[in-house]
């Protein structure tokens, strides 16, 4: 969770992320941790509204509407969307205070298109180590049923 994105404009309260991360269902607890990043930028265009948030298992949703590809389905690239931003923000959360993770692979299989409403997405920890973490996330749809798996490798670093 490196990355350094520029404050939302007309923050002034001190934490320049908060309506992002209030808005995308972050819990308080987890506000400070995000304080200088917030979800990031791609995330929040994405519409990715978080449900659960842990380093074992991590759940979101994310609109079919505006995520479309030109045939009028989910994008292929959001799903991956998706499942990056589960699995690394769950890598970050096992990594702990002082280290950070880094994606070092991600692979999808996609069963089934998407044309309307909203896809859930959730990670669970295959792998939690010392220096890697690995997540598998499986994307539904309203009904239940599986639209894609992917799986996410993370690479845990110390923070410099």
């Amino acid at each position: 969770m490196d990355d350094k994105f520029t404050p939302a404009p007309g923050s002034d309260d001190g934490h320049p992320f908060l309506a992002e991360l209030t808005e995308a269902g972050v819990p308080a607890e987890m506000h400070e941790w995000l304080r200088g990043h917030g979800i990031g930028r791609l995330a929040a265009k994405m519409g990715i509204v978080f449900r659960e948030m842990g380093a074992e298992r991590m759940v979101a949703t994310m609109p079919v509407d505006g995520n479309q590809q030109v045939a009028g389905i989910l994008h292929g690239g959001a799903h991956l969307v998706l499942a990056e931003t589960l699995g690394s923000f769950a890598a970050g959360i096992h990594a702990g205070p002082g280290r950070h993770a880094v994606g070092i692979e991600i692979g999808a299989t996609h069963h089934r298109s998407a044309s309307s409403g909203l896809v859930t997405g959730t990670a669970t920890a295959i792998h939690l180590g010392r220096t890697l973490a690995t997540h598998e996330v499986v994307m539904t749809d309203e009904e239940g049923r599986r639209l894609s798996t992917a799986r996410i490798t993370n690479l845990i670093r110390d923070s410099r």
